[in-house]
């Protein structure tokens, strides 16, 4: 299947279950990825890839005059909800419904490793960019580990192949610092600079069973939808196996996350 085709389909109707879930993960790296993008007051700024619009709605509380996009109309309606008054367009990268060097600022939070061709959306972002202006992006460090990694290990341990119908990822090759850098460098921007971030998120594993396999959210989450009940049994039996090792106190687990923030200069 092509992949920009399947994200569409894995993505359809999640809107709620994304910002239920996997939303609060994300939001540790709102704050970097603006001030990376240098977004303060009166910033003109396109938040892509929006999802729920937590990056766009701090970018609002900065001063910052901001439009969004999203590929997943249900996305841009949960963000046009949290956000009032939010210009938010439904938008399939490359195509970006503005005109040349229109922001100063363009940022997208977990957003490139979702397209079939990161280096045509680099430069559709790039286009919609003034000289001078800042991009910001952030990825998953690949492969996955720590929080991302734990369902897709209890899915393994539990001896479920990969589907022959799911791609893999275009972006599994740029997913750490130098190959990352690298592809920002080559769609035409300077000052580059990749960094990994890492942090810890807090959750109740029975909450993170439910985001990250039975919601249908991501990937992980479509592969367990497809098994039968027995074996969506033996995942979990595995999937409590291994999150046990991140256990602490409060009957919580402590899982870590890890990135990259790449930034630069139209």
């Amino acid at each position: 299947m092509d992949f920009d085709l399947y994200e569409r389909e894995l993505w359809t109707g999640r809107a709620s279950a994304y910002e239920r879930g996997f939303a609060h993960v994300t939001r540790y790296m709102v704050e970097p990825l603006l001030d990376a993008a240098g977004v303060t007051d009166g910033t003109r700024f396109l938040d892509v890839g929006t999802g729920p619009g937590v990056v766009s709605l701090e970018a609002v509380r900065r001063g910052a005059r901001v439009s969004a996009v999203d590929a997943e109309p249900g996305m841009a309606e949960t963000a046009r909800r949290n956000v009032p008054g939010l210009d938010v367009r439904v938008a399939v990268l490359p195509g970006l419904p503005f005109e040349d060097g229109t922001f100063d600022a363009v940022a997208g939070n977990f957003v490139i490793n979702h397209v079939g061709e990161p280096d045509v959306a680099l430069g559709s972002l790039r286009r919609v960019l003034r000289p001078g202006a800042r991009l910001a992006l952030t990825c998953w460090v690949m492969p996955g580990r720590g929080a991302l990694a734990i369902v897709r290990e209890a899915i393994e341990a539990a001896g479920v192949p990969w589907p022959d119908d799911i791609p893999a990822t275009p972006f599994m090759e740029y997913g750490e610092q130098v190959e990352f850098r690298r592809l920002v460098v080559e769609a035409g921007f300077t000052e580059v600079a990749v960094e990994e971030v890492t942090w810890e998120h807090v959750v109740d594993p029975e909450e993170w069973w439910e985001t990250g396999a039975l919601s249908r959210v991501g990937t992980n989450g479509v592969i367990v939808g497809r098994q039968d009940a027995p074996t969506v049994a033996r995942i979990k039996t595995e999937y409590d196996r291994i999150i046990s090792g991140y256990a602490v106190r409060g009957g919580k687990v402590a899982l870590p996350a890890h990135a990259l923030l790449a930034s630069g200069v139209r």
